[in-house]
């Protein structure tokens, strides 16, 4: 993987550990705290996306359009799953799994599906970060560890379904990265409003966690651009597991912040997923 994919990734990897501690403090959001931070992410965007579209050389298609929309359906699907997975699990459980179990899948699809050769070394630190991830994510939790460990597994479901249609779409279809997360930001709230409308007590939600949603809302798209710019420099299979280094910024945080336990086991994973970050920037 060259240097400036790398470095794309791993930024992303800070942004992303900082709003998923932040969207784990909102207690009994679900699908409506979703739908609001879709809805921040989508207003934040736009200004952006219509100024890419201005300066953009080729037509908009509506590929792009069709792109978005099943982006759109798997990133609902991802937001509610680890929302709940965060409501009835600790963070040191479900996001090491989630975030763990999304690119062994995705590497595993582009290998297979894509027919992505990311070289011995690129897989071996692959295997080294999935084997930190679930090292880190092992051990007792305070909050339920069976649902903990089930919406964490099906949080990487979805998030290898978003990573590999991503990476077809920016790659194969050519779609604007800023377009393509700003109508997928777009079409996303659409989905989620029927749901949270008749949930109700959005206002209320909004004035206990304005920060979180604001924040989540607006670094989240950051953290996702980042990483649709690097699949344009690098493969999938070795773009997925590297975004993961945020694993290790999650863990300690969880420990640090949330108070949650097994530091020593974190710290090992760490080092691992460390390793692991290290064969695929040498690949």
């Amino acid at each position: 993987m060259n240097g400036t994919a790398l470095s794309l990734v791993l930024i992303a990897a800070f942004v992303h550990a900082g709003w998923n501690l932040a969207a784990k403090r909102v207690h009994g959001g679900g699908a409506r705290f979703v739908f609001l931070y879709y809805t921040v992410s989508a207003v934040v965007c736009l200004p952006l996306a219509a100024v890419m579209l201005a300066v953009e050389p080729q037509s908009p298609q509506w590929t792009w359009l069709l792109a978005a929309v099943l982006t759109a359906v798997f990133h609902v699907l991802y937001g509610i799953v680890l929302q709940r997975g965060y409501r009835v699990g600790d963070l040191s459980i479900v996001y090491p799994l989630a975030r763990g179990s999304g690119p062994l899948l995705s590497v595993l699809a582009a290998v297979v599906v894509l027919g992505e050769r990311p070289g011995v070394l690129g897989l071996v630190g692959a295997l080294l970060i999935v084997g930190g991830v679930l090292l880190i994510g092992g051990g007792r939790g305070s909050g339920d560890r069976k649902a903990g460990v089930f919406y964490g597994l099906l949080t990487g479901a979805t998030i290898a379904a978003y990573t590999l249609w991503d990476a077809h779409s920016v790659n194969a279809l050519g779609v604007p990265p800023v377009v393509y997360f700003t109508t997928g930001a777009m079409l996303q709230s659409a989905f989620l409003a029927p749901i949270a409308l008749r949930q109700g007590g959005l206002t209320p939600l909004w004035r206990r966690h304005w920060r979180e949603t604001v924040l989540v809302g607006a670094l989240s798209p950051v953290a996702y651009l980042l990483v649709l710019y690097a699949m344009r420099m690098a493969p999938v299979s070795l773009v997925a597991p590297a975004r993961e280094v945020s694993i290790v910024l999650g863990g300690i945080a969880a420990w640090l912040m949330l108070g949650e336990a097994n530091p020593g086991r974190r710290i090992t994973g760490s080092v691992i997923v460390l390793a692991g970050i290290a064969a695929i920037a040498a690949s």
